[in-house]
């Protein structure tokens, strides 16, 4: 195993190690990725049998570099060039059942490894020169590695009810390697779900984005369904389950699409905010669904709804209010506008309002509704893809010829108050909204001559007169 300690930094560990007289060890994600041949990240962790900070100081002495210590964790961190390794001492743990911060005493490497969350991240190297690079792995975690499966060191019970968040970090490692969760471990989920209830929604939120980030997140997403998980901490997106009949007539079940759109963005390499605008498009359809005889299921407005449940729930998951919620809000909002005009014909007017309503995010939510395109007909999605090419181009030459994505208006309010005499008030708005939609409807190019020309018509038909300073 020595190819998987190639970097420079691990024969100094190994040096300092023997001058200190302790036994030191690579551990978890690090040796995890490099037996698995993938990129690793560069938080290496080391484990220390004695004090992790002490050992730290003498590296980082060695090095010439800061210490940064955590003396409430027992822990401490270097960053040296492009890695950063951090230092804790071996330790064993115990929890209380109304807590998941485990009380901690010092132990042996066995101890430590007992205390990791899965068998995958339970792995250790040698850093001694006496055993250098051997491969400690009491749990078969190559093995579960060869097998693809997410398995837990001790008992998944206990492993579970001490720590709730490792229900997440279970179902996050699935969607990020692609892995299956061991069967007793999925009971042992369902089992210990409510215990969720402990743990912090900031805590929660960070292992639910990186599901979202995932290669292909429905993988995340079916497990937290299914085990009961995704019904305590975002119940609206749990909601949308299921299909009704009635007549004869059925719904398409809005949680699976959902996840289709989900996967489609993730695989076009949307960012994580187009991502939870893909996990949020739909989410007012429970609340929209209605049935008429002559139509069958209709979800009328559901975008308008959605786009104003967006901050509540962001609030509740614990996601930022602010340009990143508005951006998600932006795209529910939209999201059935480029669909709708794809079916029809497409008016300039109707590519103009679509992009002063868009402006900069147009090509996001042109991928949205890319993604959302999920039928199974294939005549109809190859249609729908054709139209979407003809809105695409018309967008382009639109933008080209009449420059409207994050349109200012050119004519301001002080132009219209110096022009007609006024003071602030309704009749301003009155005369920019004309000239806003004169121009989203082609009736006068975008540009200021015309449009303070427009601005001048418009005055004398609402009676207004020039003041002796406007320039014509």
């Amino acid at each position: 195993m020595n190819d998987y300690l190639d970097h420079p930094i691990f024969p100094l560990l190994r040096d300092t190690a023997d001058e200190s007289n302790v036994e030191c060890f690579v551990v978890g994600g690090y040796v995890r990725d490099r037996i698995m041949g993938r990129d690793f990240k560069n938080d290496v962790d080391i484990v220390v049998v004695g004090s992790g900070v002490e050992f730290a100081k003498r590296v980082g002495g060695k090095l010439g570099v800061k210490v940064a210590v955590y003396k409430n964790f027992g822990t401490a961190s270097i960053h040296y060039g492009e890695i950063q390794l951090e230092f804790v001492g071996a330790r064993k743990e115990s929890y209380r059942a109304d807590s998941r911060k485990p009380i901690v005493e010092d132990g042996t490497l066995a101890d430590d490894q007992n205390r990791r969350d899965f068998t995958i991240n339970a792995m250790a190297l040698s850093l001694n020169k006496v055993d250098f690079g051997r491969l400690l792995d009491p749990f078969d975690g190559r093995m579960d590695i060869r097998h693809r499966i997410i398995r837990t060191p001790l008992n998944p019970n206990e492993t579970f009810s001490d720590d709730p968040l490792r229900m997440m970090r279970a179902i996050r490692f699935a969607a990020q390697l692609n892995f299956k969760i061991d069967v007793l471990a999925v009971q042992a989920i369902v089992t210990n779900k409510e215990r969720i209830k402990i743990v912090s929604r900031e805590r929660i939120i960070d292992e639910l984005n990186k599901i979202v980030c995932a290669p292909k997140p429905s993988v995340g997403f079916k497990y937290l369904f299914d085990v009961g998980l995704l019904h305590l901490i975002f119940s609206a997106m749990a909601n949308l389950q299921g299909v009704e009949v009635i007549n004869g007539k059925g719904h398409k079940d809005n949680f699976y699409h959902t996840l289709e759109v989900l996967d489609n963005v993730a695989e076009a390499g949307g960012d994580l905010w187009l991502r939870w605008a893909a996990i949020m498009h739909d989410i007012a359809k429970p609340a929209t669904k209605r049935f008429d005889k002559r139509h069958g299921w209709t979800f009328h407005g559901h975008e308008d709804k959605g786009a104003r449940m967006v901050p509540r729930l962001f609030a509740e998951l614990k996601l930022p209010l602010n340009d990143k919620m508005r951006f998600v809000q932006k795209m529910v909002a939209l999201h059935l506008r480029p669909i709708v005009l794809a079916q029809d014909i497409v008016t300039d007017s109707a590519i103009r309002r679509l992009l002063f309503e868009a402006g900069d995010d147009i090509d996001s939510l042109m991928q949205l509704c890319h993604a959302d395109v999920t039928t199974k007909n294939e005549y109809k999605k190859k249609k729908y893809r054709q139209n979407f090419d003809l809105v695409k181009q018309k967008l382009k030459d639109v933008e080209e010829r009449d420059q409207i994505r994050n349109w200012q208006p050119p004519i301001t309010g002080q132009d219209i108050m110096e022009t007609f005499g006024l003071k602030p008030g309704k009749m301003v708005g009155i005369i920019k909204n004309a000239i806003r939609e004169a121009i989203l409807e082609g009736d006068i190019p975008n540009n200021r001559d015309d449009a303070y020309q427009f601005m001048i018509d418009r005055g004398k038909e609402l009676g207004l007169e020039l003041t002796d300073n406007s320039a014509l």
